[in-house]
């Protein structure tokens, strides 16, 4: 999301660092250049209008003009109001639901057909119960809709999270109250009701909506939006919030969207906060929406909190200590590395994780240009996984028929095999390096490494 908008802004943001004063027309001419990029990525007119006169007051101050960095100065300016516009302000930086009440919580889903809707609500449950502990229920109002109710049940027994029992004939408010019933006697903390949607919005749905909303009082109401839909979807979200009353958006299929303005006009046209955001297909994929985090994504800044967070949560404490026990000893055999390539792969693979690096939007580019392949961290673990025991503890027992053995067996050719027996000795050479400096010498190390670029390089 926002590629289209970072790498524009980008660009405009260089030309100012290049310069060693600003006059008031180089700021106006930077923001003239800003405007047309936050058009382009569909945000709103309303939206974009009030954001440069904000930012255009505060650019062209005196403090500003005569700092040392006023290139820096603007961009921080662009920074702090981009906070603003994404729900930066003050007592809305908690991202997430709101589950402060008595349990069951009920918490209504609403949106148009084909926003995402019934996925999603199996996301936020399985989050909710892998992440906060909490016991969840689903129940599908989705009466209409072919298979509806029958999605909802297959997700809720994939991800593990239960389902409310399907009753033929019944109608969407008495589903409702079934429900609530049924959360208050199996005691659940959360209650997931799934509504119906319509290709568009139109009365029989808003009121169908309001009804199932009096009738069960949520404490949460979520509009999940496709952010693909561009201005529509911000049309969509004014329209649920002033018949129906939302308290937050989920915003779908943010992966897909290179513009982004959806997100930043939602917010600021509804005064509702956009609080979680789907990035991906699986049941995983989905995220807490920072204001803060993704200014500084558009900006270039990066995200290492997020970076932290996703590795904290996919990397497994026990086989980092292993890990990092074998590397301050110099060990380091092709187990080890399979473990740090499914690692890479878990956190989204090359792409995934440089995303949330700040500067990192030219090499993206260069990269995108020589088009790197993410399926090679797959294949360098099937070369592995071809290997005996005794090979990956020993790679030097690897001569040519085993090299054509390996090969076969992943479906790879002996180039790759010979690619990542390369880069494995490469790897182990450095482990015995930094083994050699100590602890804080290991500690330096690995700093230099991470920020130097000293990483040996994927083939």
């Amino acid at each position: 999301m926002f590629e289209s908008l970072s790498g524009k802004l980008g660009e405009v943001f260089d030309r100012l660092r290049k310069r060693g004063a600003l006059t008031e027309s180089d700021v106006s001419e930077a923001l003239r250049e800003v405007r047309v990029a936050l058009l382009e990525a569909d945000v709103a007119l309303p939206v974009v209008k009030s954001f440069i006169d904000g930012v255009k007051s505060k650019a062209v101050g005196q403090d500003v003009l005569r700092s040392v960095t006023p290139g820096q100065m603007v961009i921080k300016i662009v920074h702090d109001y981009l906070v603003e516009m994404l729900g930066g302000g003050a007592g809305e930086n908690e991202a997430g639901l709101d589950l402060a009440a008595v349990p069951p919580v009920p918490v209504l889903m609403v949106g148009l057909q084909g926003s995402g809707k019934t996925t999603s609500t199996a996301k936020i449950a399985l989050r909710l119960q892998n992440r906060e502990r909490k016991k969840v229920l689903m129940a599908s109002l989705d009466v209409y809709r072919p298979a509806a109710q029958e999605q909802l049940r297959i997700l809720g027994e994939q991800t593990g999270v239960a389902t409310l029992p399907v009753v033929a004939g019944q109608m969407p408010v008495d589903i409702a109250k079934r429900a609530m019933q049924a959360a208050r006697l199996g005691g659940y903390d959360v209650l997931m009701l799934d509504t119906a949607g319509r290709l568009h919005i139109d009365e029989p749905l808003m009121l169908e909506v309001a009804a199932v909303r009096d009738a069960v009082q949520p404490h949460e109401t979520i509009l999940v939006a496709d952010a693909l839909t561009g201005q529509d979807a911000v049309n969509v979200a004014k329209s649920f919030n002033e018949r129906v009353g939302i308290t937050g958006i989920m915003l779908t299929r943010v992966d897909g969207d290179g513009r982004g303005g959806a997100a930043l006009s939602m917010r600021a046209v509804t005064g509702k906060p956009i609080k979680l955001i789907g990035v991906g297909e699986k049941m995983d994929a989905l995220e807490a929406f920072h204001p803060e985090r993704i200014a500084q994504r558009i900006l270039g800044m990066g995200d290492i909190v997020s970076l932290v967070e996703k590795a904290a949560e996919t990397i497994e404490k026990e086989e980092a200590e292993r890990l990092a026990a074998r590397v301050q000893k110099g060990q380091f055999d092709l187990d080890d590395m399979a473990s740090q390539l499914k690692q890479l792969r878990k956190m989204g693979g090359m792409s995934g994780v440089m995303n949330l690096l700040p500067g990192v939007g030219k090499i993206k580019q260069q990269l995108a240009q020589a088009n790197v392949d993410e399926s090679i961290l797959k294949r360098q673990e099937a070369i592995i996984g071809s290997m005996t025991k005794h090979e990956r503890k020993n790679p030097k027992l690897i001569h040519a028929s085993r090299k054509k053995r390996i090969a076969a067996g992943s479906g790879t050719s002996v180039q790759d095999v010979n690619k990542l027996l390369k880069q494995h000795m490469q790897m182990a050479d450095m482990m015995k390096r930094m083994s050699k400096l100590g602890q804080k010498g290991f500690a330096r190390s690995l700093g230099g490494m991470l920020g130097g670029g000293g990483m040996p390089k994927f083939q």
